[in-house]
């Protein structure tokens, strides 16, 4: 589970625009992370748990997450995670079917290529709502996407899950500016002194 939340904090990262069609709007999206040179936010998720906090970071294919839950960085060809529950952080090169849900560009491809989408109705003039729902069976049953109509960022997504848990996550904070390569590099001083580092690779 944690995995996927690093997952879906990541990919919403990349949605930063709005467009005239959603299938557009993903396109000028991926276009607008590449071109701005970085970007860095926070964020909330909430779940029936409670809600989390934390910051990410984008560069092209490259990514990082810092949270009291999970953190992960990618360098574009290496990844490193740390998880409260395991204690350790893994290295893993990973492939092109576990960037597909780790990658913020992929998964706006696996979005593009796997789910139906549409824009719906809003509640207020000043949003714009995109509804999402898989073309076969997913662990997804419906992500609703809202952009602010006037700055075309994206404010709030929920994730409404196939087991009927729903996740609803907030983005706020975005400044665009150019990130250093150690930005997405594992960073020990975030982990506890002494964490274990094993390499999967």
């Amino acid at each position: 589970m944690k995995q996927f939340i690093i997952t879906v904090i990541t990919c919403l990262a990349t949605m930063l625009a709005c467009a005239q069609t959603p299938t557009a709007m993903l396109d000028k999206c991926v276009a607008a992370i590449n071109a701005g040179g970085g970007v860095t936010a926070s964020y909330s998720i909430t779940t029936s748990q409670g809600t989390s906090n934390g910051k990410i970071a984008m560069q092209g294919n490259k990514f990082r997450v810092i949270s009291p839950e999970a953190k992960c960085w990618y360098d574009g060809k290496t990844q490193w995670s740390w998880s409260p529950v395991t204690s350790e952080v893994n290295i893993t090169a990973p492939t092109p079917d576990d960037l597909q849900l780790t990658n913020p560009i992929a998964a706006v491809q696996h979005f593009k290529a796997n789910f139906n989408m549409k824009r719906a109705k809003a509640k207020t003039a000043k949003t714009y709502v995109v509804k999402l729902t898989p073309k076969k069976k997913d662990n997804i049953k419906t992500l609703w996407l809202y952009f602010v109509e006037t700055t075309s960022l994206l404010r709030t997504a929920r994730f409404e899950m196939s087991d009927k848990s729903v996740y609803t996550i907030k983005i706020t904070d975005y400044k665009h500016k150019s990130l250093p390569s150690s930005t997405f590099t594992f960073d020990k001083s975030q982990v506890p002194a002494g964490t274990q580092v094993v390499d999967l690779r």
